[in-house]
């Protein structure tokens, strides 16, 4: 074979060898570009589903989410807009009046016959006329928790009433757990309590100092009238008025849960009149009270809506007589717990505590 012919059959055998890798390459390329389209795709997905929850979860919904996606800055919602309290509110209010309207023992027994409609209490049996002359002091001394001292106001203002008594604005007891040496004028705003009451009872801060010169300016020589828990007015008619006649004052501590429930309507309406107007919180309070409640609504606009409450007073004592077992604290604190049970429990709080086992 000459060289021209042996030449001539090398570049066939490569020529057709040539063919077959050709076509297996160009099928392997046409594969990845499948794969980097469909992988581009679902990144694209991805990312479009991210920018869009993002937008969402910041308070400024879909159009803020494209503004974000095409680089633009999202006008910024005002401060609380991103509660949804209200919405709750009015997708619950129909079932809220549903519920309502159905026949319920509480107030069908009550005025099934009169026909009468729930109305504030403040508003009944609130009697004003001119307050005759004092019978005398009435001092009492509030005891328990801010709630107990609350509800104790109210009731020493409805006994000032029954005794036609003037009103020493009430002591708290200092309790040991607490140890909170506060004065009603450092909790509740004092001279808006006295002025409430005017027209219905007679509110002092402090004994005239004629009735302090006449007990050696010492309280604890004023009798005590250690009242029954829940005694009704015909108690404070009858057995501590005579007192307060004869003496000028008396003492009555403790003083929580003293009066009955049951009273006749216009000293129910002072107590309301007391509770819901006349006490106020002081001026300190109410400025902190304003300054968390925007600060919240400031600092949960940034995060969606989250805030964070704190109780105040979660004492020892609330703890140890929920029954609960905490997890998570150390081997102090659980001792702590157990023996704050021990005490508030007189050695029953093994009955109580769930079994550690």
């Amino acid at each position: 074979m000459s060289v021209a012919a042996a030449e001539a059959s090398m570049r066939g055998t490569e020529t057709a060898g040539a063919k077959p890798a050709a076509r297996r390459l160009g099928r392997v390329l046409v594969g990845c570009r499948r794969r980097a389209a469909v992988l581009l795709l679902a990144l694209a997905y991805a990312a479009a589903m991210l920018v869009l929850t993002i937008g969402v979860s910041e308070g400024f919904g879909p159009s803020g989410a494209v503004a974000g996606a095409l680089g633009l800055r999202a006008q910024p919602a005002s401060p609380g807009s991103v509660y949804r309290s209200h919405l709750v509110f009015e997708r619950l209010l129909p079932e809220m009046r549903a519920f309502a309207s159905r026949p319920s023992p509480l107030v069908t027994s009550h005025y099934k016959k009169s026909g009468k409609q729930w109305e504030p209490c403040i508003s009944k049996g609130l009697i004003h006329s001119e307050l005759p002359p004092s019978n005398g002091f009435l001092i009492v001394e509030a005891n328990g928790g801010l709630n107990q001292q609350r509800i104790s106001i109210c009731d020493a203002i409805a006994v000032a009433k029954i005794l036609n008594a003037t009103l020493v604005t009430p002591a708290f007891h200092l309790n040991s757990v607490w140890r909170d040496s506060s004065k009603f004028g450092d909790i509740f705003d004092e001279d808006h309590f006295i002025e409430s009451l005017r027209k219905y009872v007679r509110v002092v801060k402090d004994l005239p100092e004629d009735v302090f010169v006449r007990f050696n300016h010492n309280i604890s020589i004023i009798p005590n009238m250690r009242t029954k828990a829940f005694s009704p007015p015909s108690y404070y008619l009858q057995q501590v008025l005579p007192k307060l006649l004869e003496l000028g004052a008396v003492r009555i501590a403790p003083f929580s849960n003293r009066l009955a429930h049951s009273v006749p309507m216009n000293i129910q309406a002072l107590r309301c009149l007391t509770n819901y107007e006349a006490l106020r919180f002081s001026e300190p309070i109410r400025i902190l009270a304003d300054n968390m409640v925007d600060r919240m609504i400031k600092r949960s606009f940034l995060t969606g809506g989250k805030y964070v409450s704190v109780h105040l007073r979660f004492e020892e004592d609330m703890v140890a007589f929920s029954c609960c077992k905490y997890d998570g604290g150390s081997k102090k604190e659980n001792n702590a717990m157990e023996n704050a049970r021990e005490r508030s429990w007189r050695g029953n709080s093994t009955d109580l505590v769930s079994d550690k086992s």
